[in-house]
């Protein structure tokens, strides 16, 4: 149900991940994640060490931070993200590359894992991973089966669905090896026998890579999908892999049996468990129908998006988009760093940077047709502007994954995702109010 089929623009998909040279200075914020903010453990003027723990996860609904760099602190202050909202970021400077003890950066493949259930999760948590597609869930929340319930599947989400992004592509294709191994540690995890890796059908090679390693581990299935947008959302996924719908919030994916966790991130659980390695890097696509050379680069967290001064300066940079245009926000402030969300930076130029001017809505209903969620945005778009906020809330505004494809499909070029987003965090903020007056 719903759904788009936007121009793929895949790039980057051909181009080798390469690494970023490291950066001068970094800025870590504390908010990498869903849930609250990291408590930092340094302070100005402490020496730190690749890879050491500089911000410990203040709730079970938080994570770890480490230093990307080594290097002196030079400031635990508020700075400006990339939409230019002011953040608690760690500023490092970096001097030389000294990494902490116990961290195995040898690429030698580690298959075996002895650890028990409980011990790889404790262990994900220490390194602080969380969802790399974007939603960066904690990786140990998710993980952590609640009373009551089973995990019946594992589904990795290797869809890659928005268009331009490549990393998860390159990644499966790089190290489909340690990936196929963190299949089988998340397997061991959540206690099921069973795991599927979903990739759509543009990424044949992905597809053939890891069914060929998949063969020689029990259990592990590589499933095409066809191309559509957004089957990477994991209500999307686990309907495309097991025909099963997850239910409405406050229904998880567990409530159907599945645990659902990105290539990007399986990766990370495999270097976390077996190498010791804390969530400090990550591939990024730099793409851009306007850059000479579209890449993938591996680079370290708190780098500077202007450190891609390089491919990104090549041409006239309209719009600079953290993650890709469907899902992803117009940056106003360059000096930001790359963080554990950021799979991508899209340039735009042209008339592509563009919004068009909106006009009247015709009532079409295409913004209807294509939610999958089942979603009404124009409406949902309108009482946001009039403050309907039990309106929303009735109408399931929480159920919205923020696709894009309301707007992307609007023939009048309405802002329909701007509303429905502020309505959404606006209604969200009301309940979790709520909750907390009735704690109290």
């Amino acid at each position: 149900m719903g759904g788009v089929h936007p121009s793929e623009n895949k790039l980057s998909c051909a181009k080798p991940i390469e690494i970023l040279p490291l950066p001068e200075v970094v800025t870590i914020p504390l908010a990498q994640h869903i849930g609250a903010p990291a408590v930092a453990k340094v302070a100005k003027g402490d020496k730190v060490l690749t890879g050491q723990l500089i911000a410990e996860a203040a709730s079970f609904m938080s994570a770890n931070i480490h230093s990307p760099v080594s290097g002196t602190v030079t400031g635990v202050d508020l700075l400006p993200n990339g939409q230019g909202l002011r953040q608690m970021m760690i500023t490092i400077k970096r001097e030389g590359d000294e990494w902490a003890e116990g961290i195995d950066r040898s690429e030698t493949l580690v298959r075996e894992c002895t650890l028990s259930a409980q011990e790889i999760i404790a262990r994900i948590k220490e390194a602080g991973i969380v969802g790399m597609g974007g939603a960066t869930f904690p990786t140990h929340v998710k993980l952590s089966i609640p009373p009551g319930k089973k995990a019946e599947c594992l589904i990795i989400n290797g869809v890659e669905c928005e268009p331009y992004l490549t990393s998860d592509h390159r990644t499966m294709l790089e190290h489909g090896e340690e990936l196929i191994v963190g299949v089988t540690i998340l397997m061991k995890a959540v206690g099921v026998e069973k795991a599927y890796i979903g990739i759509e059908n543009n990424k044949p090679d992905a597809i053939e890579h890891l069914r060929g390693i998949a063969r020689n581990y029990a259990g592990v299935e590589v499933v095409p999908l066809k191309v559509k947008y957004p089957q990477g959302g994991e209500k999307q996924l686990i309907a495309a892999v097991t025909g099963r719908q997850v239910p409405p919030p406050p229904a998880l994916p567990i409530d159907v049996g599945a645990v659902v966790c990105n290539a990007s991130t399986t990766y990370a659980v495999y270097q976390a468990v077996q190498k010791g390695m804390p969530l400090i890097q990550r591939v990024v696509t730099i793409t851009g129908k306007g850059l000479r050379e579209p890449k993938n680069l591996l680079t370290r967290m708190g780098t500077p998006v202007s450190d891609y001064s390089g491919p990104i300066g090549e041409r006239d940079a309209g719009k600079v988009i953290n993650g890709g245009p469907m899902m992803g926000r117009a940056m106003v402030n360059l000096a930001s760093p790359v963080t554990k969300g950021c799979s991508g930076i899209t340039v735009m130029s042209g008339r592509d940077a563009v919004r068009r001017e909106a006009s009247q809505c015709i009532k079409c209903a295409k913004c209807v047709a294509a939610c999958p969620m089942g979603l009404e945005p124009y409406f949902l778009s309108k009482m946001t502007q009039k403050k309907g906020w039990d309106e929303l809330e009735a109408r399931m505004i929480t159920s919205c994954i923020e696709c894009g494809s309301c707007q992307a499909t609007c023939p009048a070029y309405l802002p329909l995702l701007d509303w429905v987003r502020l309505g959404k965090q606006t209604v969200m903020g009301l309940i979790r109010a709520r909750a907390a007056a009735a704690k109290k």
